[in-house]
């Protein structure tokens, strides 16, 4: 991912607000919930950009799925493929507008269709359309009928835009509950350090137990805070990990499970950290 003005901001942002938190507020009852405010302004984004690049790759295969119908129809009515592309270079087709465009006017010049259509395939990079591109080049070269090619590469993305379209539905769901079965947890995990975490302590302390061993708790009592530190260590981790569960069967993808963790740890670490303030 290429960094932006918008990230560069972002992380500046973030680095501002840590640093007023770590001089202004260090020691009081915001300062936790202020440094989980400054990665959220620094990690925002990043999450943005990978929502929107995840979306524009959509938008362009389904142009492309309309672009190569537009170009089939063309071909059939007896146009050679070159002149087709020409033709179709004032139609409008979304983000991939500049890259048909450039196409068309590289035809133009002179530049034989098969190397437009890779410099194409490159300038867009969108593994669906550079595969249907290949298709179009091999049979561009080796003088077979066009037009039948065309129609099954556009039959072929047609496809599989329709088993995207049915995946993302028929997850829809799933996402939902994943996120109500987090934030049920979340709730119960806050309810066990509000109702019940000060009485076991105060139990355990009256009862002069020093410490409890194998979580890093010693002393002459036990600490709520060190108590609520393990409680958040344990909610931020079902975050993350309950995220990337969500991308890799939503998607397909682990890495696209990244979104759906910083929106489950920033909403859970701010809830956690807002209530201390609160309560």
């Amino acid at each position: 991912m290429k960094l932006t003005s918008k990230h560069w901001i972002g992380i500046l942002l973030g680095i501002v607000v840590l640093a007023v938190d770590f001089i202004f507020l260090s020691g009081q009852r915001s300062f936790y919930f202020i440094i989980g405010i400054a990665i959220l302004a620094a990690a925002s984004p990043f999450v943005a950009t990978a929502v929107l690049e995840a979306g524009r790759e959509r938008e362009k295969e389904e142009m492309f799925l309309e672009f190569a119908r537009n170009l089939v129809g063309s071909v059939k009515a007896g146009t050679p493929i070159s002149k087709s592309i020409i033709q179709l270079r004032d139609k409008e087709f979304g983000s991939l507008t500049p890259h048909i465009v450039k196409l068309a006017n590289q035809i133009s010049l002179g530049i034989p269709v098969r190397d437009a259509l890779g410099t194409f395939s490159h300038d867009i990079n969108n593994r669906v359309i550079s595969k249907s591109i290949t298709l179009i080049m091999e049979a561009e070269e080796s003088g077979g009928k066009i037009d039948m090619i065309l129609e099954s590469t556009a039959k072929s993305v047609s496809e599989i835009e329709d088993v995207k379209k049915e995946q993302r539905t028929s997850m829809y769901n799933f996402i939902i509950q994943g996120y109500l079965i987090f934030f049920i947890f979340l709730v119960i995990m806050l309810i066990v350090q509000i109702k019940f975490v000060p009485s076991i302590v105060q139990t355990v302390s009256a009862a002069g137990i020093s410490g409890v061993s194998g979580l890093g708790i010693s002393g002459a009592k036990i600490s709520i805070d060190s108590l609520n530190n393990i409680f958040l260590a344990l909610i931020l981790m079902q975050g993350f990990f309950a995220g990337l569960v969500i991308g890799k069967l939503s998607e397909g993808r682990i890495m696209s499970g990244l979104k759906h963790s910083l929106i489950m740890a920033a909403v859970s670490y701010l809830i956690t950290t807002g209530i201390k303030i609160i309560i």
